[in-house]
């Protein structure tokens, strides 16, 4: 187990030595460690060296120029000036949620960006403002749609974290793909299958080969087959693309410059980055935030009184695990598997840091 401010501090210090600001780099490694609290640790430290890698080869600006291209008094977009995500999201976030102090929403679209940790984190900035956040961002070309043979999507997360009186706030927060391209590298490095019915290879044939996105294969859309709603699953994952990247001028889709070694570019397009898309809604743009507070809490209760099937114990409400992760974490420390370890050895090799 490591001590969670350990890890902090170490992160902080990567990111400084990068050449990020130091509160930047504070809020960086504020992200990073907030996705192994919420035991999201798919999108947490085994990331850090794949920024770094970025860095080394000149793809990210670690002091970019973050520029509000146009906007109205609910609407912006934004270019991150080839930043990290990590650095350009909470920034826009944040134009969301003061734009909708104004006018009751705030809607702000980001391009030439890169990987921005858990979506949630965003989507909850909103939370301490009585309003609604989402967040979203499309990614990496690894999700074949429905009937292709080839990886054309992002796994595209999209958060949403509505505010609640005395029960907790629901927050969900989920990759619009069957599992996260995470979870598949996490099977791979330790040798392990990965569950029927989420990849398939080359051929476009079902796979458990952990190591398929290497090979040509690809992820499978969330449903897989049209028979178990996999065209609605390409749905869910275009919608995210659409409004992260071609609402703001990102790369979309397969045109996305894989920031993979193992992912091909297929296209030659210009990189613009991958692309975000935030949103926050002031709740008494609607009803009083007491009245609508009262109301999820009503909701929230309906759904943990439901009587649970045969060997579960009780109705997740969306939020409640990584909550309760975070706790947990924070009083006994955080577990990091062999890749997320090795990582940051590298990591700290390369910038001469203690680990």
């Amino acid at each position: 187990m490591y001590d969670y401010q350990v890890l902090f501090d170490f992160t902080q210090s990567v990111f400084e030595k990068m050449g990020l600001p130091a509160g930047e780099a504070q809020q960086a490694a504020d992200i990073l460690m907030r996705a192994e609290l919420r035991n999201i640790s798919t999108h947490g430290l085994v990331r850090l060296p794949e920024y770094v890698s970025l860095w080394q080869n000149k793809r990210i600006t670690v002091t970019p120029k973050f520029t509000v291209v146009h906007e109205t008094p609910s609407t912006a977009l934004v270019d991150g000036g080839k930043g990290l995500g990590l650095v350009t999201a909470p920034k826009a976030m944040d134009i969301a949620i003061q734009k909708a102090m104004t006018v009751g929403t705030g809607w702000v679209a980001v391009r030439n960006s890169y990987h921005f940790g858990i979506a949630g984190y965003y989507a909850m900035k909103s939370l301490e403002h009585n309003m609604i956040g989402i967040a979203m961002t499309n990614a990496n070309p690894l999700v074949a749609p429905t009937f292709s043979k080839y990886g054309m999507l992002g796994t595209n997360p999209i958060a949403v974290a509505i505010p609640a009186g005395e029960e907790p706030p629901f927050v969900a927060d989920f990759a619009t793909s069957p599992v996260s391209r995470g979870k598949v590298d996490v099977f791979e490095s330790e040798g392990k299958e990965t569950p029927g019915g989420l990849l398939q290879d080359a051929r476009g044939n079902l796979t458990t080969n952990s190591s398929i996105l290497r090979n040509g294969g690809a992820l499978r859309t969330l449903g897989g087959d049209v028979a178990h709603g996999g065209h609605k699953g390409f749905c869910l994952t275009s919608v995210v693309d659409i409004l992260s990247a071609v609402l703001p001028g990102a790369n979309f889709g397969p045109t996305v410059v894989p920031t993979l070694g193992y992912v091909k570019d297929k296209t030659g397009a210009e990189d613009r980055g991958i692309g975000h898309f935030f949103g926050a809604m002031r709740i008494d743009a609607f009803q009083t935030a007491d009245e609508f507070k009262a109301g999820m809490d009503e909701w929230i209760r309906a759904f943990r009184q439901a009587e649970p099937v045969e060997g579960q114990k009780r109705v997740i409400i969306p939020g409640d695990p990584e909550r309760e992760s975070e706790a947990i974490k924070l009083r006994e420390g955080i577990s990091l598997s062999k890749k997320s370890l090795d990582g940051l050895k590298r990591v700290a090799e390369i910038f001469k840091i203690a680990f």
